[in-house]
Order: structure tokens, then sequence, then C-alpha cells
């Protein structure tokens, strides 16, 4: 996929964290930071690649790869031989599933989103479910679960819930309170205030600043809407169907709906088998309920952007897997051709999809190139015209975001760091002004003064100035932030 620039900042987030800014001082995320997992993984990748277009894609293929390692781990709990090869086939193939969808395929492989957050859950079943009497199991899920909050708010309202009834059905069933479900459920319950706790300890050693989320519980008289808001979502995000009005998806339906049709059987049988199942099985199906409850009674729901129950993915995923086959499989004939099936399961969808592909080039590519032929270092530009060039000019060229605010130009209030803006630190000469009036449009140009001159290149004006245009950049307009 090429990068925009919500990709970009976070990249931007990452380099600031490898050269020592651990706090990110000055930044104001999104109201999903990903700073326990994303940015340092970003970060780590940076070491090699720099801050550049590969690294990106090197983080995106990390984070599938970690979330489909997690969740074959899971899969394959208590299985032998062919056992575990289906089953870790099978989960793969189900991660497929939205890569098939062309018009969604950022679901699994987008970075960062939400899918990356499905790791704190995966990782927290792992060590229900195989340690859950050791000494070293509650501290480290406390850690664990405390790291997730911060780096994604979905895990307070999905991931700790779920965890929680899970170990008090255990402690209720078991009647026994010294027991490592008792103390694995103080330690998912302490996540909770000390999350916050250590959250605003952060702030006050001079953290970053993150936006509060837009969301609420939705009107009563739109719950029926976002049910089926829902259902679309969860569709999309199996490869069934895409973005409204982008047509029917053909063949990758059929491979979708069989993926769903796993998932829901893997979920039917924890229900029917639910004093049976293991600790990570009844986590994970308490965690899908709590996910598509909460986002179907909140203002979540839209038609494009099922990333908020990307999750859902590798948990129905790991539920298909452990319900559809069986821990040891007989026969040697019967296990060659199990083991087979896995395979091409596991890899034919995934090699023919990246076969039919080309990768995409980012649309601002030839602005960049032009801007580093002509000398032009530091400027300003709109949100999706500014911190793609930085990421794609390799830091060469630094584009800061602006936007024009009731006629006063000022800091885009979105994943920026409020320190670039600064006129006594950095030296800006020319502002990009996008043609077709997004963003930053040409009628913004008046109110940074007279250019020395202006280039049109492709569906941009470069302006270029003989003065600092940080000097014309007013005060940033704070969002509500937490």
């Amino acid at each position: 996929m090429a990068p925009d620039s919500d990709t970009a900042n976070n990249a931007l987030g990452a380099w600031d964290m490898l050269h020592g800014h651990i706090m990110l001082h000055g930044w104001l995320t999104s109201d999903v930071p990903f700073y326990t997992f994303e940015l340092p993984l970003m970060a780590l990748v940076e070491i090699f690649f720099g801050l550049h277009d590969a690294a990106m894609h090197v983080s995106m293929a990390l984070v599938y790869l970690i979330i489909a390692g997690c969740a074959v781990a899971i899969a394959v709990t208590g299985s032998r031989g062919p056992g575990r090869a289906a089953r870790a086939g099978l989960v793969v193939a189900v991660l497929a599933a939205p890569v098939l969808t062309v018009t969604e395929a950022w679901i699994p492989l987008g970075f960062p989103d939400h899918f990356g957050t499905a790791v704190f859950l995966l990782v927290s079943c792992l060590l229900v479910d195989r340690a859950s009497s050791r000494r070293f199991t509650a501290p480290l899920l406390c850690v664990i679960l405390v790291a997730g909050q911060i780096g994604d708010v979905t895990v307070r309202y999905v991931a700790v819930p779920a965890i929680i009834v899970t170990c008090a059905y255990r402690v209720l069933a078991a009647r026994r309170i010294k027991t490592g479900d008792a103390a694995n459920l103080l330690a998912a319950a302490l996540s909770l205030p000390l999350a916050t706790w250590v959250r605003a300890l952060m702030r006050h050693f001079g953290a970053y600043l993150m936006a509060a989320p837009k969301t609420g519980i939705a009107p009563v008289r739109q719950w029926g809407y976002n049910w089926a808001l829902t259902w679309h979502s969860v569709r999309m995000l199996f490869g069934i169907t895409g973005e409204p009005g982008s047509g029917p998806i053909g063949n990758t339906a059929i491979f979708g709906w069989a993926c769903l049709v796993v998932a829901a059987a893997g979920a039917a049988r924890v229900i029917w088998c639910w004093h049976r199942a293991r600790r990570a099985e009844q986590v994970l199906l308490l965690a899908i309920v709590a996910n598509v409850i909460v986002y179907a009674f909140s203002t979540l729901p839209t038609p494009r952007d099922p990333h908020d129950i990307a999750g859902l993915l590798p948990a129905g995923a790991i539920l298909g897997a452990r319900a559809l086959v069986p821990d040891r499989i007989a026969g040697r004939v019967t296990a060659l051709v199990v083991t087979c099936a896995a395979l091409m399961a596991a890899l034919l969808p995934l090699s023919l999809q990246a076969a039919a592909r080309s990768p995409q080039v980012t649309p601002v590519a030839a602005l960049t190139v032009w801007l580093e032929a002509h000398g032009l270092r530091y400027g300003l530009g709109g949100y999706w015209d500014s911190s793609v060039v930085s990421l794609q000019s390799g830091g060469q060229v630094l584009v800061r975001a602006v936007g024009n605010h009731e006629g006063q130009i000022r800091p885009d209030a979105w994943e920026t760091n409020f320190l670039w803006y600064d006129p006594a630190r950095y030296y800006a000469n020319f502002v990009i002004f996008n043609v077709s009036g997004n963003d930053l449009g040409p009628r913004a140009m008046r109110l940074f003064g007279t250019a020395v001159s202006v280039s049109r290149v492709g569906a941009w004006d470069v302006a270029v100035y003989d003065t600092n245009v940080l000097q014309q950049v007013g005060a940033p307009v704070f969002p509500p932030t937490s």
C-alpha cells in the first residue's frame, strides 16, 4: 500500500522515539496513540531502514506476522502432529480473508490500526491459558493490560472485561479463592486504575497529549441502523463485501463466507461446551461479544471503517481452528492429506493475491522529487500533503501540516508535534496548496502574503517565499485531550 499522512505521522513519532524522545514531548497524537506496541516496533525497524517507505512496509508485515504467530500458538495448544499443522493453516487462511478484498486490504495490513491491538489480547490469552497458576502470570498480565490500555483504549473495553469474567467464572466453578484465576482476576481489575495512574504520571513528566476519543453511546433511535452497519463491517472484515458502491467482490466473497462460517462454528462450539472450554477459548469468545456490543451501541460504526472490530478476525480464526480440527488426526494418509490441505489453505490465498496486485505509488511521489530537486527543505501544507512528503523523502524534505481556521493559519491539531512550528527553531520558506481545494486550498495563499514564485506541480501549487512563513502560523487550537 502507499502510505498516507496518518501512516507517516506514526513513522515520524517512531523516529523521534528512536532519537531519544521517548516520551514524545510536544506531540498530540490521535485518540489511539499506539505508543506501547506499533511505535516501538517501527522505531526498531527504522534502525535498519531509516525514515523511509520501506520501514512502513516491513512494520506492517511484522505486525501481521506477530498477530499470526500469537494466534497460531493459541490455536495449536493441546494438538500434535498433523493436527497442529491443520490448525495453523486454518488460522492463517482466515487471517488472509480481508487481504483478498482489494477495497479494504488495509484492515489487516494497514499500519498502525486496531489490528495490532489484538497482540495484547492474544498474549494475555496465552498467559491465562498455559500458565494460569504460575507466580509470574498475574504481575505480567497486569503489565501487559496496562500497556495495552495506554496504547489503545479498546483493550480497556474488550480484553480486560473478557479476562475478568472468565477468571470470575473459573473461581466460582472451583469454589476456591486462592487460585491462579483469582490472582489473574485481581491483576486484570487492578490494570484499570493503574493504567489511568501511569498515563497521568506520563503527562506530569511531559509526555505526549492524546486527542480524547470522540465516541459515546449512540442515540437509541440509531441502534437498529448501527446493528446493520456492524453486520456490514463484519462482512467487510472477512472479505465478503467492500465499501458501499464499490460493486461485487466476486469469487473472494465465497472464500470470505467460508472463513466467517469457520469463525461462527468456533464461537458456537465454545458456547455449547462452555464448561469444558479452555480459558483462552472463553476469553476470546467474551472478547468477540464485548467488541461487537461496544461497537454496535457506540457512535463508531461507519460504512467504510471496520478497523474498530479488527480483533474479531484472529479471535474467530483461533476458535474456528480449534472447533473444526481435532487434537490428533489418526492414519498416515489422512495426516498427509490434512497437512497438505492446511498448507494450501494458508499459502494459496495470500500468494495468489500478492501475484495479482502491484505495489501502489503514493500520489505525492512526483511532488517530493520536485521539492528535492529545487532545494526546498522545510515548508507547510495541508494535512494529507504534509507528513507523507516527509516520509517519502526520507526526511530530506519536511512539510508540516497547517489548516485555515476561520481566516487564520494554525497547526493541524491531529497527530502532530507542536515544536515543529516554532519559528525560532525552524525556517520554512514554501507552502503547498492543493489545487482541488482539499486541506489547504489556493484560497489560503493570500494569508501568507506575496510569494516570490508559484509553480504548478501536478495537483499542487508550490509557493516559495523569502521570509519564514512559520511567523504567519497562529497558536494551535487544542482539542479535548486525555
